[in-house]
C-alpha cells in the first residue's frame, strides 16, 4: 500500500503544494503592498502616493544584470554538458556497450545541457551589442 502512495504523493500532491505555496506567497506580498499604500493615502500626511507606489514595486533587473545572468547560465550549462559528454565518451572508449546506462545517460543529458548552454551563449553574444554602456 505504501509503495503506491509514495509515488502518488511525490507526483501529484507535492507539485500542487509547491504551486499553491508560491501563489499564496505572491498574493500575500501584493496584499501587504496594497495595505501600505491604502494607509498612506488614508493618513494623507504629505506623502506622495505615486512615489510610494513606485518604490513598493518589485525590483526590476537592469539590462546588464539580465545579460550577465544569461552569460552565467550559458557557461554553467555548457560546462555541465561538456563534462557529461566527456564522461559518456570515456565510458564508450573503455569498452562499455553503447546501449548501457553509463554511456547513454551522460550523453543524452550532456547533449541536452550543452544545447541549452550554447543557446544561452548565443543569446548573450547577440544581445550584448544592443545594450549601451
Amino acid at each position: 500500500m505504501t509503495a503506491t502512495l509514495v509515488p502518488i504523493f511525490v507526483g501529484v500532491v507535492l507539485p500542487i503544494a509547491i504551486v499553491a505555496i508560491t501563489a499564496a506567497s505572491k498574493i500575500n506580498n501584493d496584499n501587504k503592498r496594497s495595505k501600505v499604500l491604502i494607509k498612506a493615502i488614508e493618513s494623507n500626511c504629505g506623502i506622495d502616493a505615486d512615489k510610494l507606489a513606485e518604490t513598493l514595486q518589485k525590483p526590476k533587473k537592469t539590462a546588464r544584470e539580465i545579460l550577465n545572468l544569461r552569460l552565467l547560465r550559458g557557461c554553467i550549462f555548457s560546462f555541465i554538458g561538456l563534462a557529461l559528454c566527456i564522461v559518456g565518451i570515456v565510458s564508450l572508449c573503455m569498452g562499455i556497450e553503447f546501449s548501457a546506462d553509463p554511456v547513454t545517460v551522460p550523453l543524452v543529458f550532456g547533449g541536452a545541457s550543452l544545447a541549452i548552454g550554447l543557446s544561452y551563449l548565443v543569446v548573450y553574444f547577440v544581445t550584448r551589442k544592443q545594450i549601451k554602456d
